[in-house]
Order: structure tokens, then sequence, then C-alpha cells
């Protein structure tokens, strides 16, 4: 039985809109994802999941082991409903948040906060200085691990911190060292112009040639450079785990001597933007169905709702992928609606009022914002629903 006949079998008691996550696709990408780390552990980057029970389930698997959270509130949220171990990807200025850390001895011993410049430990203190027996913070350093040639006139990669060479980390690690109530846990540095852009871009040789003539050299560069960062590092400070890659770099970032761990999690969904990379291949996991509520024309069906574009540059490849039937596509002039979206091509044909088109979102996690729950597929049964974090009443962005 095909995807489409089996989702459609499965969910055929169920009026769309709905999502779905196909649990066998889920534990291949997850296997193939343990096999590309070569037996570093993954953390997993829950803002590509947005399910607690699709946490769990993962965290469960062998090779796994640890959080990558998006927001402090979410990483209280977590550690409160006994999860361990939990890394805030990105600094907070959530000054609420931060008292509650530094209140809770569990939360203080299972999260980490991130940092990347002294204002940042600044905040940090000033947010807590009111907090009675106040226990200490877990910190990370943020590196920046973008790839800059040309004199600088050309940079690749995510803005993220202002430190990146050596002496500059080690400076804020000794800061790090010298106040009160503070301790250096790990540092991390996320190549996304390797681990989140594909190298195999469809349909345009020149920019593949481009795009992989720049990660070959950037890991060649990152490599260097991260190992003597955290070789600066160690002469201050016992680090319990240096973090990085994505996704897009698991195998790359893994030969690292001085990565202790990978960040991974768009992995275990595959969305469409991850379908253009030559090392590797996944399934799609997470879908969501649309009804077809009009046929306004011939080769034309339109279908209830489907603006959910992804975050990131806006263009083409942040919309969702009309995936089940083969042979669907925007129309050029509305593309994907608020309320409705019209869909062309010759499978518009055998489509009636009442069945539903499966579709792909562009990234991971951003699917379930919009989702109250995920419906789980076992073969061509549904087996469970669970929660995303909307459904649970967790709006942390």
């Amino acid at each position: 039985m095909d995807d489409r006949r089996r989702y459609d079998h499965a969910t055929a008691h169920l009026d769309p809109p709905f999502a779905i996550l196909d649990l066998r696709a889920l534990r291949a990408n997850a296997e193939a994802m343990v096999a590309r780390a070569a037996g570093k552990p993954i953390r997993v980057a829950s803002k590509s999941i947005r399910s607690r029970a699709v946490l769990e389930r993962i965290l469960a698997m062998d090779g796994f082991s640890g959080i990558m959270a998006f927001t402090l509130p979410e990483a209280l949220w977590l550690v409160s409903t006994g999860m361990r171990d939990v890394l805030l990807a990105y600094p907070t200025a959530d000054r609420a948040a931060l008292a509650e850390l530094a209140a809770d001895p569990r939360a203080a011993q299972e999260i980490t906060v991130m940092v990347d410049r002294a204002e940042h430990l600044d905040v940090v203190e000033s947010a807590i200085a009111g907090v009675r027996n106040r226990h200490e913070i877990r910190v990370c350093m943020d590196i920046d691990a973008g790839f800059v040639a040309l004199g600088g006139r050309f940079r690749a990669g995510a803005r993220r911190s202002p430190v990146r060479e050596p002496d500059q980390v080690a400076d804020l690690a000794a800061d790090i060292a010298k106040r009160p109530g503070f301790r250096l846990a790990g540092l991390m540095a996320y190549e996304a112009q390797i681990a989140g852009v594909g190298d195999d871009a469809p349909g345009n040789p020149a920019l593949t040639r481009a795009i992989r003539w720049m990660q070959a050299r950037s890991q060649r560069e990152l490599t260097v450079r991260r190992g003597r960062i955290v070789q600066a590092v160690r002469e201050i400070a016992d680090l319990e785990f240096v973090n990085g890659g994505g996704t897009g770099s698991i195998e790359k970032t893994a030969r690292e001597r001085a990565i202790t761990e990978i960040a991974a999690g768009s992995g275990f969904y595959h969305p469409r933007l991850f379908d253009f990379y030559r090392g590797f291949t996944g399934r799609p996991a997470a879908l969501f169905a649309l009804p077809v509520v009009r046929r306004p024309a011939a080769g034309v069906v339109t279908v209830l709702g489907g603006g959910y574009p992804a975050s990131g540059k806006p263009g083409p490849d942040r919309l969702p992928q009309p995936y089940l039937p083969c042979g669907l596509r925007y129309d050029p002039d509305e593309g994907a609606g608020e309320v409705q979206t019209p869909l062309v091509g010759q499978a518009a044909e055998d489509l009636r009022v009442g069945d539903r088109v499966w579709f792909r979102h562009a990234k991971a996690g951003e699917l379930c914002e919009r989702f109250a729950g995920l419906h789980l597929i076992e073969g061509d049964e549904i087996v469970a629903e669970v929660p995303t974090y909307r459904g649970e009443g967790r709006t942390f962005l």
C-alpha cells in the first residue's frame, strides 16, 4: 500500500485539517541520524519537534541524549515535567524566567543558559539579584561558526555570536569564571551554512557548485578554529560538552575531535527544505491534510486554508509542498492562502470535493504551531493522538 493510501485509510474517520506523524518514517530517520553521528550522542532540538510526547519517544531511542530548547520558559516547563539536561540554544532576557531558574534547585541543575557576551551575564545577575538562596547558573558560550572570505566582504552562516577567535572566547570564559554564581559548562558553535543549507540545489548547477565550494572551505576553517577555541577554554574551565552541527552536517561535525555531541532536530520530521542534500536522504514523517472544498475550473481544486509559510528569507521554498497526490502545484497568482489555496495540475482532475491533499511543511517544528495535536500512524492505522506544544496550551514564540 502506497503512502497516500495508507494515510487516507488511517485517517478516513477524521475531517481535515489535521496533522500526522508517520512513526515508521520517524524511526527510520532517527536510525539514519544515529549512524551518521558515528557514536557521538545527538542532542534533540526541541524547536524542530514541538511535542513533548514525541520528544519523549525520541529520547527513549538509542543515540539521543539531552534537549536543545529555544526559550527559557520552555526549558523550565520541560524540566518541570521530568525532562533532564536542557541546553538553551539562544540567549535570554526573560528576567522572570531567570529568577525562577535561580530559585529552583532542580531547574538550575538541569538547564544551561546561553551567552555570547558579558552583557548577557549582566542581565542574568540583575534578574536574580533579589532571589534568596539562589542556585548556581550553568552557562554555555555560543561561538560564531560562520564562514568569512574575501577580507570580510563575503559571509555565510547565521548571525549569532560576536565572539569568533580563540582569544575572544578565552576572555569571555575568564569573565564567566571570575563571577560568583556562574559555572561554565559548555561551548556551542552552529555551522548554519553547512547544517542548514542543502548542497544539491535543484535545477541550478552553478549554485550547487558554489555552495559545495563554500561548505568545503568553511568546514576546514571551522575544524581548525573550533579546535583552538576548545583548547583555549579548557585551560580556564573543565567543559562538560562541546556542541556543534545540525541535521545537514551530522557526519561532518562528528568527525571533529573537539566535538562531544551533535545537535539535530529537523531530520526527524524531514521537512521539504531537507530534500536537497547529497550526504543523506530522509523520509517525510510529518504531514498535514487539507480538504478539497472547491473545483473552480478544469484542472483546478481549492483546499481550505494552507497559508503556513516557514520562517527565514521569504521565497517559494518557504511554502508548504503539495505532496500527495503527486502533480499538484500552486496557482502562481495566489500561492498559499490564509483561508483557501487553489492548486493546479493534472492530479486535480481526479480530486473531488471532500477529498484531501497531503502537504509537507518547508520546516519541521513550525508545523506544530498550526495544530493542537499529531495523529501517530503505524502502518495504516492511527495508534495514538498526542498534543503539540500548542495543544498543551504552550506558545513560547
